[in-house]
C-alpha cells in the first residue's frame, strides 16, 4: 500500500464501505429468501370470533384517491359489526369532504366516520390526524391506512389473525405494493425498489435479527400499545420509523406478513419523488437523533441494527457509490491514475454484479416480478436511480439540521396523488 495518494485511498475506502452494505445486503436477501420459503406453507386459519377494530385513514386534499380508498377498506373480508372505518379529512381544502360524505350516503349501513378538522385542531402533519383519529376510535385493535391505498380483501383479516394469536406483538405489518408501477420507468424502479427493500430489509431483519419496522400504511396497533406510547409523536414526520423503535422500547415484537397486501400510489414524476423521500430522510435523521442519545439504555437495544442499517443505506453507501463511480470514469480516460495494488475495474464489476444480484433474488419471490425487464433496470438503477438518493440524502440532512438551528417545527409534506 505504499505510495497511495490520497484519492487511491478514498477509492478505496469507496470500495470497502459498497462491498460492506453489499454483503450486509445480500445476507439479508438470503434471510429474506428463507423467511419467503417458509411463508408458502402460510395457512388463512380463521378465528372463532373476531375482535373488534378501528381502522384509520389520515386524508389532507386526497380528492383524487380517497374515494377508491375508502370503497376497497369498506368491501374488505371481515365481519362488518366488527370494524369501524375511520377517515380523518385534515384541513384539507379539495373536494375529499364531498367525496367523502357522498360514500357515506352511499354507504349508510356501514360504521363510517368522518372527522373534519380545520387549520386549528388540524393540518399539522400524519401523527397528528392519527392522534385524533385513534382517540375516537372504539377497537381494540387499531389499522393504519394511507389515503391512496387498494388493499386486498383478507389484507386486514391476515393482519388481525397473526396480532391476535401472539400476545408479545405490539403490531403486525404487511406488506405494500406499486399500483401505478407501469406508468413510466420511474414508477418501475420504485416498483423495484419497495420490493426490494421489504425482501431484504423487512423479511431478512426478521429472519436473522427478529426485527422489522412499521411502514406507513397496511399495518396494525394493538390499542393498549398505542394508549402506552402516549400516541404517536406529533415532532416526527417519519412516524413509522419512530414508533417502532419505541414499540421494541416497551420490550414488545413487530412481525412481518407478506401475505397482507395493499396497492398503493407511487410518485410519478421526478419532483414528487425527491418532495417525498427528503421527507423521509429528514424524518429518519430525527429519529436518529432522538435514539442515539440512550442507544444502549432500556430495551431498545435490537434496533442498534437498525440504526446502523439505515444510517449506511442512506449516507455511507450511496456516498460511496457515486465516489467510486467518479474516481472510476475519471481513471477509464486517465484523467486520474489508481495506484491500488489489484485490479480495481474487476473489483468495481463484481460490485456492480453483486447490487444486481441481490435486487434479483428479491424479484424472484415476487410472482411476474423476476424477469428479464426488471433485472435489466436493475442494472440500470445502479447508475440512475441510486445515484438520485445522493441528491435526496444531501437536501434532507440539510432540511433537517436548518429546522433545527432556526428551530422550525419540521414541515410535513403531502406527496401529490395522480
Amino acid at each position: 500500500m505504499k505510495g497511495l495518494k490520497f484519492t487511491d485511498y478514498i477509492f478505496l475506502f469507496s470500495l470497502i464501505s459498497i462491498w460492506a452494505i453489499l454483503l450486509i445486503n445480500i445476507i439479508l436477501a438470503i434471510g429474506g429468501y428463507i423467511y419467503y420459503l417458509k411463508s408458502l406453507s402460510f395457512k388463512d386459519e380463521k378465528l372463532n370470533e373476531y375482535p373488534f377494530v378501528s381502522i384509520l385513514v389520515p386524508a389532507h386534499n386526497e380528492g383524487k384517491v380517497i374515494g377508491k380508498t375508502v370503497e376497497s377498506l369498506l368491501s374488505l373480508d371481515y365481519p362488518r359489526d366488527k370494524m369501524e372505518l375511520i377517515v380523518i379529512n385534515d384541513n384539507s381544502s379539495d373536494n375529499s369532504k364531498d367525496i367523502l360524505q357522498s360514500i357515506k350516503d352511499r354507504y349508510g349501513r356501514y360504521n363510517f366516520t368522518i372527522i373534519n378538522t380545520d387549520n386549528i385542531t388540524g393540518g399539522k402533519g400524519k401523527s397528528n390526524a392519527l392522534n385524533i383519529g385513534y382517540q375516537k376510535a372504539k377497537g381494540d385493535f387499531i389499522a393504519i391506512y394511507d389515503a391512496d391505498n387498494t388493499p386486498e380483501k383478507t389484507a386486514l383479516r391476515y393482519l388481525v389473525q397473526t396480532i391476535v394469536r401472539d400476545e408479545s406483538l405490539g403490531a403486525v405489518i404487511g406488506k405494500f405494493r406499486t399500483r401505478n408501477k407501469h406508468k413510466n420507468i420511474l414508477t418501475k424502479f420504485i416498483n423495484i425498489e419497495t420490493l426490494s427493500f421489504q425482501w431484504i430489509a423487512q423479511a431478512g431483519r426478521k429472519q436473522l435479527l427478529g426485527l422489522c419496522t412499521i411502514p406507513g400504511t397496511n399495518f396494525i396497533l394493538r390499542r393498549t400499545t398505542i394508549e402506552k406510547l402516549g400516541g404517536w409523536d406529533t415532532k416526527a414526520i417519519a412516524e413509522d420509523t419512530e414508533i417502532s423503535f419505541r414499540i421494541y422500547k416497551m420490550g414488545q415484537r413487530i412481525t412481518y406478513v407478506p401475505q397482507s397486501v395493499t396497492w398503493e400510489q407511487e410518485p410519478e414524476t421526478i419532483n414528487v419523488w425527491l418532495k417525498q423521500r427528503t421527507r423521509w430522510v429528514k424524518g429518519n435523521i430525527y429519529v436518529l437523533v432522538k435514539y442515539i442519545k440512550n442507544l444502549f439504555k432500556g430495551k431498545q437495544n435490537i434496533v442498534l441494527f437498525d440504526i446502523l442499517y439505515f444510517f449506511s443505506v442512506y449516507f455511507l453507501f450511496l456516498t460511496s457509490v457515486v465516489l467510486s463511480d467518479i474516481i472510476f470514469v475519471l481513471g477509464i480516460f486517465k484523467i486520474i491514475e489508481i495506484n491500488v495494488p489489484f485490479n480495481f475495474f474487476v473489483i468495481w464489476i463484481l460490485s456492480y454484479v453483486l447490487f444486481i444480484l441481490q435486487v434479483s433474488i428479491t424479484l424472484s419471490m415476487e410472482k411476474g416480478e423476476g424477469g428479464l425487464e426488471n433485472i435489466f433496470l436493475a442494472a440500470i438503477m445502479y447508475f440512475s436511480y441510486s445515484q438520485m438518493w445522493l441528491v435526496v440524502a444531501i437536501k434532507g440532512m440539510i432540511g433537517y439540521f436548518s429546522d433545527a438551528i432556526h428551530k422550525r417545527e419540521a414541515k410535513w409534506y403531502k406527496t401529490e396523488r395522480f
